[in-house]
C-alpha cells in the first residue's frame, strides 16, 4: 500500500471523523465510542502538538495519530495524550508503523525536542501491543479493570513508554 504521510488541517475535518467513527465501533479499536466522536473532538485532534494522517495514492484517509506534549514544565520533554486510529481495510499493512515512524522523528525536531512517548492500550488488544513493543515500547505498568466495554467487561490498561 503506497502510503503519504502528512500533517492533518482543519480541511481534513470531515474525512477525519468518519476515520474515527469507523475505527470507534469496535471497543478495542479506540476508547472512545462513535457517538463520543464528535467534531469538537476531532477539532481538538488536529490542535494537538503533532497531529498526522497517514493516505493512500488516491487521497483516502486510512489512519491517523494525535498526541500532546505534557504540561507543566516538568513533563514538558513527555508525549502524551496519544491516540492512533487506523481503518480496518488498513490494518496489518503497515499504516500504523508507518504513522508512529512519522511521529517520533516529528517529536525529535519540536523545540524543545520530546525525548519520552508514552501511551496506554487495551490488554486485550494484542495486535496494538505487539506493534507497540516492535517500535521500542516498553511495558511500564498495568492499571486493572481500566476499561468496560458496553457489554459490561473489563479490561485492564497497559502502560507503555518509549525512550526517544
Amino acid at each position: 500500500m503506497g502510503l503519504e504521510i502528512r500533517a492533518a488541517a482543519i480541511g481534513d475535518l470531515d474525512g477525519l471523523l468518519a476515520l474515527h467513527k469507523t475505527v470507534s465501533v469496535d471497543p478495542a479499536g479506540l476508547a472512545r465510542s462513535p457517538d463520543e466522536i464528535t467534531p469538537a473532538y476531532v477539532e481538538s485532534a488536529i490542535g494537538a502538538d503533532i497531529c498526522l494522517l497517514a493516505l493512500t495514492t488516491g487521497g483516502v484517509i486510512v489512519g491517523a495519530i494525535h498526541a500532546r506534549r505534557e504540561s507543566p514544565a516538568l513533563f514538558e520533554h513527555v508525549l502524551g495524550g496519544l491516540t492512533v486510529a487506523v481503518h480496518p481495510d488498513g490494518q496489518g499493512r503497515g499504516v500504523g508503523s508507518a504513522l508512529f515512524q512519522a511521529l517520533i522523528a516529528r517529536a525529535r525536531a519540536l523545540d524543545p525536542p520530546i525525548l519520552r512517548v508514552e501511551l496506554a492500550t487495551g490488554a486485550s488488544n494484542l495486535g496494538a501491543v505487539r506493534l507497540y513493543e516492535r517500535l521500542g515500547f516498553q511495558h511500564e505498568g498495568r492499571q486493572i479493570a481500566r476499561g468496560r466495554y458496553p457489554d459490561g467487561q473489563f479490561d485492564d490498561d497497559i502502560l507503555m513508554g518509549l525512550l526517544l
